[in-house]
């Protein structure tokens, strides 16, 4: 992605700026950029509004965002409020706070502790969730799936300022993995190898090949091992 010749793009205070392709991207204040971005390094730390799209190497949000398209980040670490009309994809996610994607959610590995809401798919090689307030995704897929609570959200003020009725917990039409670890998680459909619904869970149906084990709290409307032909319900 690097390119010579390629100057760096500073705003500092209220600004403005065009789009283009930068080596490094700083902003610190109220910003908005006039188009898509290109750059080895994104770190913002305030409030910015990118009329575009965004695709960088590295990538650090310590405030507000909002990508009038999709976002793009080898490595991207959120802690504030994320906001992509388009997709959001890369290898790695943290996200420390909140996180609305009207597309899909793509990464190797995804670290998410507070509430997102996507239009879409989540699928990662490993979606690690730990929950403050509802979060909510059409599709996930992973290899490893792990949803919980979590008690010390770096963003846990602004959380219960924004959602102060919501209660921790991931609300989706289907969840479908080979390693599945279910806590707070309300879906209709639940496939994977082995199966491990916590406390706090509302499952329609859980499809599952080799190992299954409920939670004596949670509701599971339908259990179907693979292979036997027989639900349980």
């Amino acid at each position: 992605m690097e390119k010579t010749g390629m100057s760096d793009l500073v705003m500092n205070g209220v600004a403005t700026a065009a789009g283009g392709h930068y080596r490094n991207v700083r902003m610190d204040g109220v910003g908005k950029v006039e188009g898509s971005l290109e750059a080895e390094r994104f770190d913002a730390n305030g409030v910015l509004t990118v009329k575009g799209s965004i695709r960088v190497r590295e990538l650090a949000v310590n405030g507000r965002l909002k990508v009038e398209g999709g976002l793009a980040a080898a490595h991207m670490r959120i802690d504030g409020i994320v906001r992509a009309e388009g997709d959001l994809s890369g290898d790695r996610l943290e996200l420390n706070g909140i996180c609305t994607v009207r597309g899909d959610m793509a990464f190797e590995r995804i670290d998410a502790a507070g509430t997102f809401h996507v239009d879409g798919l989540v699928n990662a090689g490993h979606v690690g969730i730990r929950l403050f307030g509802q979060a909510r995704a059409r599709e996930i897929g992973g290899d490893t799936i792990r949803v919980g609570k979590t008690a010390t959200a770096k963003w846990k003020t602004l959380l219960r300022w924004v959602y102060p009725k919501w209660h921790p917990e991931l609300v989706a039409d289907t969840i479908e993995g080979d390693d599945i670890e279910l806590a707070h998680t309300i879906a209709e459909t639940v496939r994977g190898e082995r199966v491990a619904i916590g406390p706090g869970c509302r499952i329609g149906r859980i499809e599952y090949r080799s190992e299954l084990r409920v939670h004596a709290s949670s509701q599971v409307g339908e259990e179907v091992k693979s292979g036997d032909g027989n639900g349980r319900g």
